[in-house]
């Protein structure tokens, strides 16, 4: 498995092998011995699975606050997306920082977000599907939302604010200066 590391620590961009011939390939996606071993904590509780029908659509900024903090485990397994994580961890170096990394069906990476980040992406193409592991159960009452646009944040989207495609309420998040104390190291 190539396992790629970033400057703001937690973070693992990992592409597992894929085997093929010509009927196709194989590729073992998760194996929780494997994901201990990397720093991937587990037990992971619920899967989603996400459909976008238009390029330039955005879903996040997003996480979840304790006691039903939620790391994920994301991948992209059809088309192509730009997926994005932001620490918002009180006493980190690397606070407000982010890693944008391309997840698509052709490369068969997956991103790692652990607890104390935000998660956001960016659809690259139409029918972009996203399937992604949770460490812990979505809770309504600990969600919480940052705009995906936030000057402070200055993430590098690959869409144009007037070409992205928002919830409502992706469209009515909180400001990045509301990120006060969530999460600590």
């Amino acid at each position: 498995m190539e396992i790629r590391t970033f400057n703001i620590a937690g973070m693992i961009l990992l592409t597992p092998p894929r085997f093929g011939d010509e009927r196709g390939y194989f590729s073992e996606t998760f194996n929780a011995a494997r994901m201990k071993e990397i720093g991937i904590p587990g037990p992971f509780v619920q899967d989603n699975h996400s459909l976008s029908r238009q390029r330039g659509v955005i879903r996040g900024l997003h996480c979840q606050l304790s006691p039903h903090a939620q790391g994920k485990l994301v991948r992209c397994t059809r088309g192509s997306i730009w997926d994005v994580g932001v620490d918002i961890r009180t006493g980190s170096p690397t606070f407000g920082q982010w890693v944008g990394a391309t997840l698509s069906e052709e490369n068969g990476s997956q991103l790692w977000i652990p607890t104390g980040f935000l998660h956001g992406f960016c659809t690259l193409s139409e029918n972009a599907e996203v399937q992604y592991k949770c460490t812990d159960f979505w809770d309504r009452d600990c969600e919480r939302s940052v705009r995906w646009d936030d000057p402070l944040l200055a993430i590098d989207w690959p869409v144009a604010e007037k070409d992205a495609i928002l919830s409502e309420k992706d469209a009515a998040a909180l400001p990045f200066s509301n990120v006060d104390d969530w999460f600590h190291i």
